[in-house]
Formats: structure tokens, C-alpha cells, sequence
């Protein structure tokens, strides 16, 4: 079939709108009209990399519909609405029969290849290939995507605020429930108030948490954080996050979650962090930063350090929770979808992460129907 898709030609050129050919799902594949996705900053970061195989459909935070399935296809049926997850995952290895799916390693070689599971495309123009991004490529009207990427939602979910939920909500949801397993009446420090940040928020005020310290940089992140449940804020150019959540607390916060990708909010996480407590770590470090811990002792404080990628999340698990707690009031998405826009305008979308004034506390979402 013939469809309209943003098509990346070249490291950090605007993506074109191109018209192309999109081949059925296989047997362990699905067929779905994207209504919704979500333009992430690691699209961003993707459309600026040299190591991105192109040309390339990118776009990962996505929803729809299920238009057709394979053969072997028991998941999902025609009609169903999905969330697209992707990061899908064998239930095979060691790691996803003890429980920890987020590990397989299934996905990583197509994807990093920009080809399905099997090692190849669904996505061709004029005969020459088109590389997938993320097994999903959801800045297209149709995609192809395996079973296990495609997770039922309630049928009264709008798709918008679903297309959210596969990546960003997710990791901080679960980073927080899941990967630190914040506990009712504890106290809670989340450095980095971004897409993840504000999430990860939503899960330990849900979580039960009686403080939830937000700490970042940008005082308009830090207001938008009371949004979302935060108790309190420390603006960390201007004040000792050590310190500070150690006036809060009394001797630190029982759960400290890192989605800012630097190792210097790291280090402050674990100093502000009491002893017996856990500095859990989703943000992903620049490969030449360093991490510092004080080595002094380091036996005696009983601290735990957990590097957690996508937030522990299990999407079969996680993705209709987050849904229905969506639509009993209890979690907000509406207030993540900072604009809606029509895939002809998706490049800007790209533009405003140029903008250091631009609002990173939510997404900007490329709208399909009418």
C-alpha cells in the first residue's frame, strides 16, 4: 500500500513528506493506522546522529489502530486500539522469563540495523529500501510493527494522550513504582523535570509518597512540577540539592530518581539520599562523563545504586495501567500534550528543540484524522 510518511534523507536535514510503499505484515506482525505519535527528543537526537541508517521513517512514541495482522497473530485483533511499545521482547531468554523484559536483547540488532525482527523492511520508494527507527515509525499514516511492540488499550482512551504513553510516561511511571518501588509515606527527590522527570513524579504520588522534592534547573519546570504532585522544589543553580533535601527530609530522602542524564545530578542524589535508601538512575549518561561516589564508608550507609532502563517497565503490564489510571482521573496526560499539529508541519516540532525557551515538560503530537 501507498502512504504518506516524514522520511529522514539525511543527518540534520528537515524530514521531507514523501509518498511510500509500505508492504504487509508477516506472520508475527501488525498492520496499524498510527492516529497518533508523539515527537520525542531522542527523534531529535536520532535525526542528528551519523549512525542512523537512512533513509529512515523515524518516530517511536506511538497510537492507532489495528488496521491487519499476520497469521500467528493472537495479541490483537482488527479494530483493537494499541499503544505502540518499542522495545518488544522474546519471552524466551534469561532475562525475560525471570521477569525482566526490559532487557531483552532481542531488539537491539534490527534496530539499530533500521530493520524489523526478521532483518528486513516493510518501508521501500521507487524500489530502494527505507530503514525503520525503533521497529515502529510512526511518523507515517500506516505502520508495520511486530505483535509484541502492539498493546490493547481501553477502547475510550483518545489516542493522543496514548501516544504518550509508550516511551516518556512510562519510563517515569514505572521508574518510580517499579525500578525504585517508592513506598507509601516516603519521601521522594526527582532530578531532571522533564518528559521522564514529571512522570516519574506521577508514579510516587500514586506511589503514596508524602514528599516529592522536585530539583532542576529551570524555574518554569520546577512550577510545572506541582502540577504533577511535586510537594517541593530546589532549584539546584542556586541552592545545595544536598543540602536542601536534607532540611526537607531530616537525614535524606528514602528514593532519589535521576532522569537528567548528567552524573553530577547523580552524585547529588546519592549524598541527599539516607542511608538505607535507593538512587535509581534512568537518564542516559554521555559514554565520557564521569561518576564520582565518595568511597569513604561506602560499606556503612547500606545505600543502594540501580541503573534502570526504560524504567523497568513490563508495556503488557504498565501501558493499560497507566491508561485506566488516565481515565479515572488519577494520572495526568492531558496536561502533556503541549500542541497538536499535522504531519506537513512535523519539522516544526524539530525546530522548537532549538528553543531553550520552549517548554520540554510534555510533547508536541503529529494528529493523523481530521
Amino acid at each position: 500500500m501507498k502512504i504518506k510518511a516524514a522520511v529522514m534523507t539525511g543527518v540534520g536535514k528537515p524530514l521531507e513528506i514523501q509518498e511510500v510503499k509500505l508492504a504487509p505484515p508477516k506472520a508475527n506482525e501488525v498492520l496499524v493506522k498510527i492516529e497518533a505519535t508523539g515527537v520525542c527528543h531522542s527523534d531529535m537526537n536520532a535525526l542528528s546522529d551519523e549512525t542512523t541508517p537512512t533513509p529512515a521513517i523515524l518516530g517511536h512514541e506511538g497510537a492507532g489502530i489495528v488496521a491487519a495482522i499476520g497469521s500467528n497473530v493472537t495479541k490483537v485483533k482488527v479494530g483493537d486500539k494499541v499503544a505502540l511499545s518499542w522495545a518488544p521482547y522474546c519471552g524466551t531468554c534469561e532475562f525475560c522469563v525471570t521477569g525482566n523484559v526490559n532487557l531483552c536483547e532481542t531488539a537491539f540488532g534490527p534496530m539499530f540495523e533500521g530493520t524489523l525482527l526478521d532483518g528486513t523492511s516493510r518501508l521501500s520508494k521507487d524500489g530502494e529500501k527505507i530503514n525503520h527507527y525503533s521497529l515502529l515509525s510512526t511518523f507515517a499514516e500506516y505502520t508495520v510493527v511486530p505483535e509484541l511492540s502492539c498493546v490493547k488499550l481501553p477502547d475510550e482512551m483518545p489516542l493522543a494522550q496514548a501516544s504518550l504513553i509508550g516511551c516518556g510516561v512510562a519510563t517515569g511511571y514505572s521508574a518510580a513504582v517499579h525500578a525504585a518501588k517508592v513506598t507509601p509515606g516516603s519521601t521522594v527527590a526527582i532530578f531532571g523535570i522533564g518528559g521522564v522527570g514529571v512522570n516519574a513524579i506521577q508514579g510516587a504520588r500514586i506511589a503514596g509518597a508524602s514528599k516529592i522534592i522536585a530539583c532542576d534547573m529551570k524555574p518554569a519546570n520546577l512550577e510545572m512540577a506541582k502540577k504533577f504532585g511535586a510537594t517541593h522544589t530546589v532549584n539546584v543553580a542556586e541552592q545545595n540539592a544536598e543540602d536542601r533535601l536534607k532540611e526537607l527530609t531530616g537525614y535524606g530522602v528514602h528514593f532519589a530518581i535521576d532522569c537528567s542524564g548528567h552524573t553530577k545530578a547523580t552524585e547529588s542524589a546519592w549524598k541527599g539520599t539516607r542511608k538505607g535508601g535507593t538512587v535509581v538512575v534512568v537518564g542516559a549518561f554521555n559514554p565520557t562523563m564521569e561518576l564520582n561516589l565518595p568511597a569513604a564508608g561506602f560499606h556503612r550507609v547500606g545505600k543502594i545504586l540501580k541503573g534502570s532502563f526504560y524504567g523497568d517497565t513490563q508495556p503488557y503490564r504498565d501501558f493499560p495501567v497507566i491508561a485506566q489510571l488516565y481515565l479515572d482521573g488519577k494520572f495526568m496526560l492531558d496536561e502533556l500534550v503541549l500542541d497538536r499539529i499535522k504531519l506537513d508541519d512535523i519539522n516544526k516540532a524539530f525546530d522548537s528543540f532549538h528553543d531553550c525557551n520552549c517548554m520540554n515538560v510534555g510533547r508536541t503530537v503529529v494528529e493523523f484524522s481530521s
